[in-house]
């Protein structure tokens, strides 16, 4: 950080999650420090104000990662599905808020960190960026 003050620019982006708005009552010890981490970033965004620093938090909703494909394997044995069609079921079942009805990929979720860290950022701070295909049902 005293490098990025010196130089009057720099980008910090915290990962989050969508559990840290909506904390899910079978994760409520994962939902609270993911709340923890947007109070970070947002207090530490109000820290470094006005010095081109830019700190924000990124919030994936559910994320079709190896680990989540590892965890779903056996679902999808069970019920003759593939990977990608016991995640969709998933969301519905478990996160029915989503408007994109599915996972997202890594990728889309890296997308966002890459936009955060980018020069094109400049504006955006103390923001909760949101990757969770519309399952925070709230319009800002």
């Amino acid at each position: 950080m005293p490098a990025m003050l010196e130089r009057n620019w720099g980008r910090v982006v915290f990962l989050s999650s969508e559990s840290g708005l909506n904390v899910p009552p079978d994760m409520i010890h994962y939902g609270f420090t993911k709340t923890a981490v947007l109070a970070i970033a947002r207090g530490l965004a109000k820290r470094v104000a006005g010095t081109g620093v830019t700190v924000n938090s990124v919030l994936p909703g559910p994320t079709l990662s190896e680990g989540v494909e590892d965890m779903l394997k056996a679902t999808a044995q069970n019920t003759g599905q593939s990977i990608e069609q016991a995640a969709q079921a998933f969301v519905k079942a478990s996160r029915p808020s989503s408007i994109i009805g599915r996972m997202a990929t890594p990728e889309e979720v890296a997308n966002m960190v890459v936009y955060a860290v980018s020069p094109q950022a400049s504006a955006t701070t103390g923001a909760a960026l949101r990757v969770d295909g519309g399952i925070v049902d709230t319009i800002a």
